[in-house]
């Protein structure tokens, strides 16, 4: 009897292979490029949070406006 072999796979190895290579660095560049995004995209959210004015202390009195003559 002839063992039966799986030789047939062989001839796929190294498309496999260049697939698995490409699922793999496609995966590192998206974490790579995410990574280098959110890095830069927090320092300018915290320029813009340190740049927000308070509104002006009130002492509670009223003050009128006047105008002199």
């Amino acid at each position: 009897m002839k063992p039966k072999t799986f030789s047939a796979i062989g001839g796929w190895q190294s498309f496999l292979f260049c697939v698995g290579m490409y699922i793999v660095a496609l995966f590192f560049s998206i974490f790579v490029c995410s990574s280098i995004f959110y890095a830069i995209n927090t320092k300018s959210a915290a320029v813009t949070k340190t740049e927000v004015k308070a509104p002006p202390a009130t002492s509670g009195k009223k003050e009128f406006a006047s105008v002199g003559h």
